[in-house]
Protein backbone atom coordinates (compact mmCIF):
# COMPACT_ATOMS: atom_id res chain seq x y z
CA UNK A 1 0.00 0.00 0.00
CA UNK A 2 1.00 3.32 -0.36
CA UNK A 3 0.71 5.70 2.51
CA UNK A 4 -0.52 9.00 1.86
CA UNK A 5 -0.57 10.29 5.36
CA UNK A 6 2.09 8.27 6.86
CA UNK A 7 3.46 11.35 8.76
CA UNK A 8 -0.27 11.60 11.07
CA UNK A 9 0.79 8.35 13.07
CA UNK A 10 4.57 9.48 13.89
CA UNK A 11 4.85 10.51 17.14
CA UNK A 12 3.95 14.40 17.39
CA UNK A 13 2.57 13.83 13.75
CA UNK A 14 -0.97 13.96 14.76
CA UNK A 15 -1.28 16.65 17.68
CA UNK A 16 0.99 19.09 15.62
CA UNK A 17 -2.15 20.20 14.37
CA UNK A 18 -5.14 21.00 17.01
CA UNK A 19 -8.59 19.10 16.73
CA UNK A 20 -10.37 22.14 15.79
CA UNK A 21 -8.01 23.11 12.99
CA UNK A 22 -10.73 21.81 10.30
CA UNK A 23 -13.03 24.29 11.07
CA UNK A 24 -10.63 26.78 9.22
CA UNK A 25 -12.15 25.31 5.83
CA UNK A 26 -15.25 27.38 5.62
CA UNK A 27 -16.95 24.35 3.43
CA UNK A 28 -15.97 21.69 6.15
CA UNK A 29 -17.36 24.32 8.52
CA UNK A 30 -20.94 24.40 7.41
CA UNK A 31 -20.81 20.24 6.96
CA UNK A 32 -19.94 19.95 10.39
CA UNK A 33 -22.90 22.53 11.56
CA UNK A 34 -25.43 21.08 9.50
CA UNK A 35 -24.74 17.73 10.60
CA UNK A 36 -24.32 18.68 14.32
CA UNK A 37 -27.58 19.56 14.31
CA UNK A 38 -29.29 16.95 12.53
CA UNK A 39 -26.89 14.13 14.72
CA UNK A 40 -28.74 16.60 17.90
CA UNK A 41 -32.73 15.27 16.11
CA UNK A 42 -31.53 12.05 15.67
CA UNK A 43 -30.43 11.08 19.05
CA UNK A 44 -33.77 12.48 19.74
CA UNK A 45 -35.08 9.85 17.34
CA UNK A 46 -33.57 7.31 18.98
CA UNK A 47 -35.62 7.43 21.89
CA UNK A 48 -39.04 9.26 20.65
CA UNK A 49 -39.35 5.87 18.32
CA UNK A 50 -38.89 3.17 20.97
CA UNK A 51 -41.36 5.11 22.89
CA UNK A 52 -43.29 5.57 20.30
CA UNK A 53 -43.74 1.88 19.05
CA UNK A 54 -43.61 0.61 22.96
CA UNK A 55 -46.62 3.03 23.18
CA UNK A 56 -48.65 1.38 20.42
CA UNK A 57 -47.70 -2.12 20.73
CA UNK A 58 -45.54 -3.10 24.19
CA UNK A 59 -43.55 -6.04 22.52
CA UNK A 60 -39.87 -6.78 21.35
CA UNK A 61 -40.87 -7.61 18.51
CA UNK A 62 -42.90 -4.42 17.27
CA UNK A 63 -39.42 -2.51 17.59
CA UNK A 64 -37.80 -5.37 15.71
CA UNK A 65 -40.47 -5.13 13.00
CA UNK A 66 -39.49 -1.16 12.47
CA UNK A 67 -35.85 -1.83 12.62
CA UNK A 68 -36.42 -4.26 9.89
CA UNK A 69 -38.68 -1.76 7.95
CA UNK A 70 -35.77 0.50 8.50
CA UNK A 71 -32.94 -1.28 7.41
CA UNK A 72 -33.91 -3.08 4.25
CA UNK A 73 -34.57 -0.20 2.36
CA UNK A 74 -30.97 1.22 3.35
CA UNK A 75 -29.22 -2.61 2.77
CA UNK A 76 -31.15 -2.70 -1.02
CA UNK A 77 -30.17 0.83 -1.72
CA UNK A 78 -26.32 1.50 -0.37
CA UNK A 79 -24.63 -0.12 -3.27
CA UNK A 80 -27.14 2.17 -5.66
CA UNK A 81 -26.45 5.22 -3.10
CA UNK A 82 -22.11 4.95 -3.21
CA UNK A 83 -22.28 4.81 -7.00
CA UNK A 84 -24.47 7.82 -7.31
CA UNK A 85 -22.06 9.62 -4.85
CA UNK A 86 -19.34 8.73 -6.68
CA UNK A 87 -20.64 9.97 -10.13
CA UNK A 88 -22.55 13.22 -8.58
CA UNK A 89 -21.79 16.15 -6.67
CA UNK A 90 -22.17 14.67 -2.98
CA UNK A 91 -23.52 17.63 -1.34
CA UNK A 92 -26.50 17.50 -3.70
CA UNK A 93 -27.20 13.46 -2.33
CA UNK A 94 -26.63 14.49 0.73
CA UNK A 95 -29.23 17.60 0.25
CA UNK A 96 -31.80 15.25 -1.76
CA UNK A 97 -32.14 12.81 1.27
CA UNK A 98 -31.89 15.26 3.75
CA UNK A 99 -35.56 17.13 1.98
CA UNK A 100 -36.78 13.50 2.09
CA UNK A 101 -36.18 13.19 6.00
CA UNK A 102 -37.38 16.38 6.52
CA UNK A 103 -40.87 15.50 5.31
CA UNK A 104 -41.02 12.21 6.68
CA UNK A 105 -40.87 13.60 10.35
CA UNK A 106 -43.11 16.26 9.66
CA UNK A 107 -45.55 13.63 8.37
CA UNK A 108 -44.44 10.96 11.36
CA UNK A 109 -45.43 14.07 13.80
CA UNK A 110 -48.45 15.07 12.06
CA UNK A 111 -50.06 11.53 12.89
CA UNK A 112 -48.10 11.31 16.30
CA UNK A 113 -49.72 14.89 17.60
CA UNK A 114 -52.93 13.93 16.58
CA UNK A 115 -53.27 10.40 17.75
CA UNK A 116 -53.77 8.83 14.52
CA UNK A 117 -50.19 6.81 14.39
CA UNK A 118 -50.39 3.37 13.73
CA UNK A 119 -47.72 0.98 13.48
CA UNK A 120 -48.59 -0.09 10.23
CA UNK A 121 -47.93 4.21 9.03
CA UNK A 122 -44.65 4.21 11.21
CA UNK A 123 -43.31 1.20 9.29
CA UNK A 124 -44.42 2.93 6.13
CA UNK A 125 -42.50 5.81 6.82
CA UNK A 126 -39.33 3.91 8.19
CA UNK A 127 -39.15 2.05 4.63
CA UNK A 128 -39.07 5.41 2.97
CA UNK A 129 -36.36 7.07 5.92
CA UNK A 130 -33.85 3.81 4.86
CA UNK A 131 -33.90 4.27 1.61
CA UNK A 132 -32.92 7.98 2.15
CA UNK A 133 -30.08 7.38 4.13
CA UNK A 134 -28.66 4.86 2.08
CA UNK A 135 -27.84 7.70 -0.58
CA UNK A 136 -26.78 10.31 2.55
CA UNK A 137 -24.18 7.73 4.24
CA UNK A 138 -21.93 7.21 1.46
CA UNK A 139 -22.21 10.87 0.37
CA UNK A 140 -21.19 12.13 4.22
CA UNK A 141 -18.33 9.24 4.55
CA UNK A 142 -16.79 10.19 0.95
CA UNK A 143 -17.15 14.30 1.01
CA UNK A 144 -14.57 15.03 3.64
CA UNK A 145 -11.17 14.03 2.09
CA UNK A 146 -13.13 17.04 -0.73
CA UNK A 147 -12.92 19.85 1.67
CA UNK A 148 -9.65 18.79 3.30
CA UNK A 149 -6.37 18.51 2.89
CA UNK A 150 -5.03 15.43 4.09
CA UNK A 151 -3.12 16.23 6.87
CA UNK A 152 -6.35 17.33 8.43
CA UNK A 153 -7.92 14.02 7.96
CA UNK A 154 -7.16 12.30 11.04
CA UNK A 155 -8.21 15.73 13.00
CA UNK A 156 -11.52 15.37 11.16
CA UNK A 157 -12.37 11.81 11.97
CA UNK A 158 -11.73 12.99 16.09
CA UNK A 159 -13.69 15.84 15.74
CA UNK A 160 -16.76 13.89 13.83
CA UNK A 161 -16.67 11.18 16.66
CA UNK A 162 -16.64 13.83 19.60
CA UNK A 163 -19.59 15.87 17.56
CA UNK A 164 -21.33 12.55 16.99
CA UNK A 165 -21.37 11.11 20.47
CA UNK A 166 -22.33 14.49 22.12
CA UNK A 167 -25.03 15.15 19.75
CA UNK A 168 -26.35 11.50 18.99
CA UNK A 169 -25.60 9.54 22.09
CA UNK A 170 -25.78 12.63 25.03
CA UNK A 171 -27.36 15.76 24.49
CA UNK A 172 -29.80 14.10 21.78
CA UNK A 173 -31.26 11.47 24.04
CA UNK A 174 -31.32 13.84 26.93
CA UNK A 175 -33.43 15.73 25.16
CA UNK A 176 -35.71 13.88 23.63
CA UNK A 177 -36.39 11.76 26.72
CA UNK A 178 -36.84 15.41 28.90
CA UNK A 179 -39.04 16.11 25.95
CA UNK A 180 -41.20 13.05 25.48
CA UNK A 181 -41.57 12.99 29.11
CA UNK A 182 -43.60 16.52 29.20
CA UNK A 183 -44.90 17.06 25.76
CA UNK A 184 -44.72 13.89 23.86
CA UNK A 185 -42.96 12.04 20.88
CA UNK A 186 -44.82 14.52 18.76
CA UNK A 187 -42.99 16.92 19.28
CA UNK A 188 -40.15 14.78 18.90
CA UNK A 189 -40.69 13.87 15.60
CA UNK A 190 -41.33 17.36 14.90
CA UNK A 191 -38.16 18.98 15.68
CA UNK A 192 -35.82 15.90 14.32
CA UNK A 193 -37.74 17.19 11.07
CA UNK A 194 -36.51 20.68 11.94
CA UNK A 195 -32.70 19.88 12.32
CA UNK A 196 -32.85 17.85 8.50
CA UNK A 197 -33.91 21.32 7.39
CA UNK A 198 -30.98 22.83 9.26
CA UNK A 199 -28.50 20.34 7.78
CA UNK A 200 -30.03 21.13 3.78
CA UNK A 201 -30.05 24.80 4.35
CA UNK A 202 -26.25 24.51 5.43
CA UNK A 203 -25.54 22.04 2.72
CA UNK A 204 -26.75 24.72 0.76
CA UNK A 205 -24.34 27.67 1.68
CA UNK A 206 -21.07 24.91 0.40
CA UNK A 207 -19.39 25.25 -3.36
CA UNK A 208 -21.06 23.20 -5.86
CA UNK A 209 -18.18 20.15 -5.84
CA UNK A 210 -16.90 18.50 -9.06
CA UNK A 211 -17.48 14.88 -9.70
CA UNK A 212 -15.49 12.76 -7.58
CA UNK A 213 -12.43 11.87 -9.97
CA UNK A 214 -13.21 14.00 -12.26
CA UNK A 215 -9.36 15.70 -12.43
CA UNK A 216 -7.35 16.52 -9.81
CA UNK A 217 -5.78 14.90 -6.74
CA UNK A 218 -9.26 14.34 -5.17
CA UNK A 219 -8.45 14.65 -1.26
CA UNK A 220 -7.34 11.47 0.03
CA UNK A 221 -7.46 9.31 -2.97
CA UNK A 222 -4.87 11.34 -4.72
CA UNK A 223 -2.03 8.52 -3.73
CA UNK A 224 -4.41 5.46 -3.19
CA UNK A 225 -2.90 2.22 -3.97
CA UNK A 226 -1.63 0.71 -6.61
CA UNK A 227 -4.29 -0.55 -9.45
CA UNK A 228 -6.90 2.06 -7.57
CA UNK A 229 -7.44 4.62 -9.95
CA UNK A 230 -7.77 2.11 -13.15
CA UNK A 231 -10.84 0.69 -11.61
CA UNK A 232 -12.14 4.00 -10.35
CA UNK A 233 -13.40 5.84 -13.44
CA UNK A 234 -16.94 7.12 -13.85
CA UNK A 235 -17.88 6.59 -16.51
CA UNK A 236 -19.33 3.37 -17.16
CA UNK A 237 -22.96 2.28 -15.64
CA UNK A 238 -23.76 2.25 -12.62
CA UNK A 239 -23.55 -1.68 -12.65
CA UNK A 240 -19.95 -1.87 -13.93
CA UNK A 241 -19.11 0.87 -11.17
CA UNK A 242 -20.38 -1.13 -8.25
CA UNK A 243 -18.74 -4.25 -9.86
CA UNK A 244 -15.59 -2.23 -10.00
CA UNK A 245 -15.95 -1.28 -5.51
CA UNK A 246 -16.49 -5.01 -5.53
CA UNK A 247 -13.20 -5.87 -7.09
CA UNK A 248 -11.73 -3.67 -4.81
CA UNK A 249 -12.83 -4.78 -1.85
CA UNK A 250 -12.13 -8.35 -2.82
CA UNK A 251 -8.40 -8.10 -3.55
CA UNK A 252 -7.74 -6.15 0.06
CA UNK A 253 -7.81 -8.46 2.84
CA UNK A 254 -7.60 -6.18 4.97
CA UNK A 255 -11.33 -4.51 3.61
CA UNK A 256 -13.19 -7.54 3.23
CA UNK A 257 -11.94 -9.57 6.66
CA UNK A 258 -13.19 -6.42 8.39
CA UNK A 259 -16.55 -6.54 6.84
CA UNK A 260 -17.37 -9.64 6.57
CA UNK A 261 -16.74 -9.83 10.40
CA UNK A 262 -18.45 -6.47 11.37
CA UNK A 263 -21.84 -8.26 9.76
CA UNK A 264 -21.54 -11.40 11.80
CA UNK A 265 -21.04 -9.44 15.00
CA UNK A 266 -23.57 -7.06 14.22
CA UNK A 267 -26.09 -10.10 13.33
CA UNK A 268 -25.54 -11.01 16.71
CA UNK A 269 -25.76 -7.75 19.04
CA UNK A 270 -27.16 -4.96 17.10
CA UNK A 271 -30.77 -6.65 17.25
CA UNK A 272 -30.81 -7.37 20.51
CA UNK A 273 -29.10 -4.55 21.77
CA UNK A 274 -31.29 -1.50 20.09
CA UNK A 275 -34.42 -3.91 20.72
CA UNK A 276 -33.96 -5.37 24.21
CA UNK A 277 -32.27 -2.40 25.65
CA UNK A 278 -35.37 -0.33 25.99
CA UNK A 279 -37.42 -3.19 26.87
CA UNK A 280 -35.10 -3.93 29.85
CA UNK A 281 -35.67 -0.67 31.10
CA UNK A 282 -39.30 -0.31 30.80
CA UNK A 283 -40.25 -3.67 31.78
CA UNK A 284 -37.91 -5.06 34.06
CA UNK A 285 -36.08 -1.87 35.57
CA UNK A 286 -39.43 0.10 35.90
CA UNK A 287 -38.21 3.32 34.28
CA UNK A 288 -38.66 5.89 32.16
CA UNK A 289 -37.62 7.21 28.82
CA UNK A 290 -35.88 10.17 30.62
CA UNK A 291 -33.68 6.61 32.19
CA UNK A 292 -33.30 5.23 28.85
CA UNK A 293 -31.58 8.76 27.47
CA UNK A 294 -29.52 8.68 30.18
CA UNK A 295 -28.48 5.34 29.54
CA UNK A 296 -27.43 7.13 26.06
CA UNK A 297 -25.98 9.58 27.78
CA UNK A 298 -23.85 8.27 29.41
CA UNK A 299 -22.51 6.30 26.62
CA UNK A 300 -21.87 9.58 24.79
CA UNK A 301 -19.64 11.22 27.20
CA UNK A 302 -17.27 8.30 27.04
CA UNK A 303 -17.33 8.67 23.40
CA UNK A 304 -16.85 12.16 23.74
CA UNK A 305 -13.97 11.60 26.70
CA UNK A 306 -12.26 8.94 23.67
CA UNK A 307 -12.41 11.20 20.89
CA UNK A 308 -10.69 14.01 22.99
CA UNK A 309 -7.96 11.73 24.26
CA UNK A 310 -7.22 10.59 20.34
CA UNK A 311 -7.13 13.96 19.13
CA UNK A 312 -4.80 14.76 21.63
CA UNK A 313 -2.63 11.57 21.21
CA UNK A 314 -3.13 10.64 17.83
CA UNK A 315 -3.43 6.82 16.64
CA UNK A 316 -1.15 3.53 17.69
CA UNK A 317 1.06 2.58 15.35
CA UNK A 318 -0.28 -0.54 15.06
CA UNK A 319 -3.59 0.58 13.59
CA UNK A 320 -5.89 -2.40 12.91
CA UNK A 321 -4.81 -4.58 15.87
CA UNK A 322 -6.19 -1.44 17.48
CA UNK A 323 -9.16 -1.49 15.29
CA UNK A 324 -10.10 -5.28 16.42
CA UNK A 325 -8.68 -4.89 20.05
CA UNK A 326 -11.43 -2.05 21.33
CA UNK A 327 -14.20 -3.14 18.81
CA UNK A 328 -13.48 -6.37 20.78
CA UNK A 329 -14.10 -5.51 23.88
CA UNK A 330 -16.66 -2.98 23.37
CA UNK A 331 -18.82 -6.17 22.20
CA UNK A 332 -18.34 -7.83 25.24
CA UNK A 333 -19.96 -5.11 27.30
CA UNK A 334 -22.95 -5.97 25.72
CA UNK A 335 -23.01 -8.79 27.78
CA UNK A 336 -22.74 -6.17 30.54
CA UNK A 337 -26.43 -4.87 29.75
CA UNK A 338 -27.57 -8.17 30.73
CA UNK A 339 -25.44 -8.91 33.79
CA UNK A 340 -26.27 -5.17 35.08
CA UNK A 341 -29.37 -5.13 37.53
CA UNK A 342 -29.69 -1.34 38.21
CA UNK A 343 -29.93 1.80 35.85
CA UNK A 344 -25.89 2.57 37.13
CA UNK A 345 -24.40 -1.03 35.78
CA UNK A 346 -26.35 0.00 32.20
CA UNK A 347 -24.74 3.15 31.87
CA UNK A 348 -21.17 2.00 32.91
CA UNK A 349 -22.11 -0.89 30.22
CA UNK A 350 -23.09 2.08 27.70
CA UNK A 351 -19.70 4.15 28.48
CA UNK A 352 -17.27 1.07 27.86
CA UNK A 353 -19.35 0.08 24.98
CA UNK A 354 -19.62 3.67 23.39
CA UNK A 355 -15.58 4.61 24.33
CA UNK A 356 -14.51 1.89 22.94
CA UNK A 357 -16.87 1.53 19.88
CA UNK A 358 -15.55 5.71 19.05
CA UNK A 359 -11.88 4.58 19.66
CA UNK A 360 -12.12 1.51 16.68
CA UNK A 361 -14.76 3.73 14.13
CA UNK A 362 -11.79 7.08 14.10
CA UNK A 363 -9.08 4.41 13.67
CA UNK A 364 -11.19 2.83 10.79
CA UNK A 365 -12.58 5.76 8.93
CA UNK A 366 -8.86 6.86 8.89
CA UNK A 367 -7.66 3.82 7.76
CA UNK A 368 -10.01 3.77 4.88
CA UNK A 369 -9.67 7.53 3.76
CA UNK A 370 -5.47 6.86 3.85
CA UNK A 371 -5.80 3.96 1.53
CA UNK A 372 -9.14 3.92 -0.57
CA UNK A 373 -8.58 6.04 -3.78
CA UNK A 374 -11.35 8.90 -3.66
CA UNK A 375 -13.23 8.39 -6.89
CA UNK A 376 -14.13 4.82 -4.73
CA UNK A 377 -14.33 5.79 -1.86
CA UNK A 378 -17.86 6.35 -2.28
CA UNK A 379 -18.36 2.84 -3.53
CA UNK A 380 -16.05 1.58 -0.65
CA UNK A 381 -18.38 3.35 2.26
CA UNK A 382 -21.40 2.07 0.66
CA UNK A 383 -20.18 -1.44 0.79
CA UNK A 384 -19.07 -0.83 4.60
CA UNK A 385 -22.30 0.20 5.30
CA UNK A 386 -24.42 -2.03 3.67
CA UNK A 387 -22.23 -5.27 5.16
CA UNK A 388 -21.97 -3.90 8.12
CA UNK A 389 -25.85 -3.50 8.25
CA UNK A 390 -26.80 -6.76 5.65
CA UNK A 391 -27.88 -8.93 8.07
CA UNK A 392 -29.39 -6.25 10.76
CA UNK A 393 -33.22 -7.32 9.56
CA UNK A 394 -32.38 -10.77 10.42
CA UNK A 395 -31.15 -9.90 13.72
CA UNK A 396 -33.85 -7.65 14.59
CA UNK A 397 -36.40 -10.44 13.29
CA UNK A 398 -34.52 -13.48 16.24
CA UNK A 399 -34.42 -11.33 18.27
CA UNK A 400 -38.35 -11.30 19.74
CA UNK A 401 -38.66 -15.26 19.60
CA UNK A 402 -34.93 -16.33 20.71
CA UNK A 403 -35.57 -13.80 23.60
CA UNK A 404 -38.86 -15.20 24.51
CA UNK A 405 -36.87 -18.54 24.25
CA UNK A 406 -34.20 -17.93 26.71
CA UNK A 407 -34.87 -14.81 28.30
CA UNK A 408 -34.19 -11.02 27.55
CA UNK A 409 -30.81 -10.62 29.72
CA UNK A 410 -29.59 -14.39 28.49
CA UNK A 411 -29.94 -12.85 24.79
CA UNK A 412 -27.24 -9.76 25.75
CA UNK A 413 -25.34 -11.88 27.66
CA UNK A 414 -24.97 -14.49 24.60
CA UNK A 415 -24.76 -11.82 21.82
CA UNK A 416 -21.95 -9.88 23.54
CA UNK A 417 -19.71 -13.15 24.62
CA UNK A 418 -20.32 -14.50 20.91
CA UNK A 419 -19.95 -11.53 18.91
CA UNK A 420 -16.64 -10.61 20.88
CA UNK A 421 -15.35 -13.95 19.32
CA UNK A 422 -16.49 -13.02 16.11
CA UNK A 423 -15.37 -9.64 16.20
CA UNK A 424 -11.51 -10.68 16.87
CA UNK A 425 -11.16 -13.63 14.02
CA UNK A 426 -10.14 -10.91 11.30
CA UNK A 427 -6.95 -10.05 13.25
CA UNK A 428 -6.00 -14.14 13.32
CA UNK A 429 -5.08 -13.54 9.35
CA UNK A 430 -1.47 -12.79 8.16
CA UNK A 431 -2.90 -10.54 5.10
CA UNK A 432 -4.06 -8.23 8.00
CA UNK A 433 -1.51 -8.20 10.14
CA UNK A 434 0.69 -7.05 7.80
CA UNK A 435 -0.87 -3.59 7.35
CA UNK A 436 0.05 -3.28 10.77
CA UNK A 437 3.89 -4.71 9.59
CA UNK A 438 3.19 -1.57 6.50
CA UNK A 439 2.11 0.91 9.25
CA UNK A 440 4.45 0.42 12.02
CA UNK A 441 7.72 2.60 12.12
CA UNK A 442 10.31 2.31 14.20
CA UNK A 443 11.21 2.52 17.20
CA UNK A 444 7.88 -0.07 17.66
CA UNK A 445 5.84 -0.31 20.82
CA UNK A 446 3.69 -2.67 22.48
CA UNK A 447 -0.08 -2.83 22.29
CA UNK A 448 -0.16 -1.86 25.49
CA UNK A 449 1.45 1.71 24.95
CA UNK A 450 0.02 2.18 21.76
CA UNK A 451 -3.50 1.89 24.05
CA UNK A 452 -1.99 4.12 26.86
CA UNK A 453 -1.66 1.91 29.42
Amino acid sequence: MNHSYEGLDRAGGFSRVRLLAPLAHRDYRLLVGGMSVSLLGDGLFLVALAWQVYAISNAPTALGMVGIAMTVPTITCLLIGGAVSDRHDRRRVMLTADAVRAVLLAALAALSLTGSLRLVELIAVAVVYGAATAFFDPASDAIVPQLLPAESLAQANSLDQLIRPLALRLAGPALGGALISVVGTGWAFGLDGVSFVVSAVTLLAMAPLARPGAGGAGGAGGAGEAGGAGEAGGDGSVGREIAAGLRYVRGHAWLWATLVSAAIAYLLFMGPTEVLLPFLVKNHLHAGARDLGLIFGAGGLGSLACAIVLGQRGLPRRTMTFIYVVWTVATLAVAGYGLASGLWGLMLASVVFNTLETAGTVAWATAKQRHVPAALLGRVSSLDWLISIGLLPVSYALVGPVSAAIGVRTTLIAAGLLGAAVTFAPLLLPSVRAVDGADVRPPATDLLADLGV
